[in-house]
């Protein structure tokens, strides 16, 4: 069996684009050329893990990588990774189970996706940008200094950004009337909002490199190619509706508590340290999180083009 490189998630919003162009990269390198690739999905009958099967060097198999072993590992030979987990409260215990077990299996390299670069502190409010900081300085210990790791700081993914816009226009180009347009960023501050594909276009970059000890403990911070601001995703909607937008309410958090009480409060999670997500959109709205931000090996190794109107225009193509 052929070395190979594991990617978890590999039909999510960034794993996805990374597993479609990764084998044309492993193609062309010195050294990666005969490697394998796994993808993982939760199910295989879905329609991206279809098209994902279709790939020349990929393996699509179903299976959730929270019960992945080192055994597991080892007989897949598994020597890089990719994993975009989850931001649940139990992020922690099951994210550095799974470096546990890559650690334990001799895996060489992992490229992993963290949140906004400028939460990422072990006293930010909100609860999971302090599970990244902690599994950041877990992989940073001696006792995985046999394990490389490379850290992705994405500070917004336009698809989250621009969500609501998008539904106002289909709402309009439908009905011909508007609700409340209410907008996560605020009127007048910076964001680099990035689309989630470009994301994973550059994690292929990195698992692509024939050595990556160049990368190791680096953490790099990602945007898009053009800063936006609340005013001016109020504009682009304008454009595509041909009128003024009735009402805006920006730094908009109500759905944290909606999302509260659909999802965590039938399961019992605390509502305080689900409410704490209210506070992660604050660096955005300080100006902390604008294409000033990005790291200089983003721009080299695989730079963002898709600009926030390019990402609205996908959400509405996508209905």
């Amino acid at each position: 069996m052929a070395p190979t490189i594991l990617i978890a998630g590999a039909t999510g919003n960034t794993g996805r684009r990374l597993t479609e162009i990764l084998p044309g990269l492993l193609k062309a390198s010195n050294g990666l050329s005969a490697h394998r690739i796994i993808a993982l999905t939760r199910s295989l009958t879905s329609p991206a893990a279809q098209e994902l099967a279709k790939l020349p060097g990929v393996e699509v198999i179903e299976k959730n990588w929270v019960e992945i072993t080192s055994d597991w590992l080892r007989d897949q030979q598994v020597v890089r990774a990719f994993i975009a987990s989850h931001n649940e409260p139990n992020q922690f215990a099951e994210e550095s189970t799974f470096y546990s077990a890559a650690l334990g299996a001799g895996v060489e390299y992992v490229v992993r996706i963290s949140t906004t670069a400028a939460n990422v502190r072990p006293d930010f409010k909100a609860y999971y940008p302090r599970t990244h900081w902690a599994i950041e300085n877990l992989l940073s210990q001696p006792e995985f200094a046999a394990l490389k790791w490379t850290s992705l700081q994405p500070n917004v993914f336009g698809s989250f950004w621009l969500a609501s816009s998008a539904e106002l226009i289909k709402e309009y180009r439908k009905t011909g009337k508007q609700s409340a347009l209410r907008l996560l960023a605020a009127k007048d501050a910076p964001v680099g909002i990035i689309d989630s594909a470009e994301v994973g276009v550059f994690a292929a970059h990195l698992l692509a490199q024939s050595d990556p000890t160049i990368h190791n403990k680096a953490k790099y911070v990602l945007n898009g190619p053009a800063d936006i601001t609340g005013k001016q995703v109020v504009e682009l909607v304008e454009q595509y509706i041909g009128t003024k937008v009735d009402e805006v309410i920006y730094q908009d958090t109500s759905f944290i508590d909606m999302m509260y009480e659909a999802k965590f409060a039938p399961l019992g999670q605390s509502k305080n340290v689900i409410l704490s997500i209210k506070h992660a959109m604050e660096t955005g709205w300080e100006g902390k999180c604008s294409v000033s931000t990005t790291s200089a090996e983003v721009l080299q190794l695989a730079a963002p083009k898709r600009t926030p109107a390019d990402m609205l225009k996908e959400l509405l193509d996508l209905e």
